[in-house]
């Protein structure tokens, strides 16, 4: 069933991460990060942050559902957007590194539902009226991005190693596709909220087309990151349910880094 509001998109994540930790189901990585952040979008929306907490409500659940959907369309038949099949498609993968899996859940999540959420959610010249809260987001992003990466560190000794000597590889990672993707994703929001339905439906191929391009190149990189990639895997954990509940309180654990303001 569809999420109806916010908490049922929490409760939708939540029931998401349960079955993948007791399954050993990598889709738990990037569902227990998105859990998080909703839960500090629905902490905003009741502290009231947001310009409009009621659109701020309907915008993430409509972002929300389209994860849900596309979680189910694979569950059920292996169908849904061609992203989100290809990013599916490599949960049983055990060569990819832990960061791979969030970044690839970011892509198909920001480069394609993002703009399509936002454009429903206030269409034609009302998405200017979306921006600033569309904006504040990003700080909740950043403040969760920080938490789980250094759940990351902990899970993974050799990542660590090179964020202690200044390298900071999944800092990069994630906060690059974060903000430039949601920076991506607002233009697009913007030319789907003016688009007549033909052509919604011509750009949001396109969105899924560029996002599937992009799974690809996360996660068969060439060059020398492959080999790096290599390395770093061979130090992780290979329990995938303690990984899952490790990330699922990263937000919650206190952490030396973000404490250093």
């Amino acid at each position: 069933m569809a999420a109806e509001n916010i908490d049922d998109v929490v409760d939708g994540l939540a029931g998401i991460v349960r079955e993948a930790r007791r399954t050993g189901d990598r889709v738990g990585y990037f569902a227990a990060l998105y859990r998080q952040v909703t839960v500090e979008v629905r902490t905003a929306i009741h502290g009231g942050l947001f310009d409009d907490g009621a659109r701020m409500d309907r915008f993430d659940t409509l972002f929300g559902n389209r994860y849900l959907d596309a979680y189910d369309a694979w569950r059920r038949d292996r169908s849904g957007p061609r992203c989100w099949r290809e990013t599916f498609g490599l949960l049983d993968d055990s060569d990819h590194i832990i960061v791979q899996h969030l970044v690839l859940g970011v892509n198909a999540h920001i480069n394609l539902d993002l703009a399509v959420a936002a454009a429903r959610t206030a269409p034609g010249k009302a998405i200017h009226g979306l921006r600033r809260d569309f904006l504040l987001v990003d700080d909740i992003l950043a403040r969760v991005a920080l938490a789980v990466q250094d759940s990351v560190g902990a899970l993974s000794p050799f990542l660590s190693l090179l964020d202690r000597v200044g390298a900071r590889t999944d800092e990069r990672i994630l906060d690059f596709s974060i903000r430039q993707s949601r920076e991506e994703a607002w233009y697009n929001a913007v030319l789907l909220a003016g688009q007549n339905e033909q052509e919604r439906e011509a750009t949001i191929e396109r969105l899924d087309v560029r996002a599937t391009v992009l799974a690809r190149l996360i996660a068969r990189p060439g060059g020398l990151v492959r080999p790096a990639l290599q390395l770093i895997r061979s130090t992780e954990s290979d329990d995938v349910p303690a990984v899952i509940a490790h990330l699922d309180h990263a937000v919650e654990r206190p952490s030396a880094r973000r404490g250093r303001g």
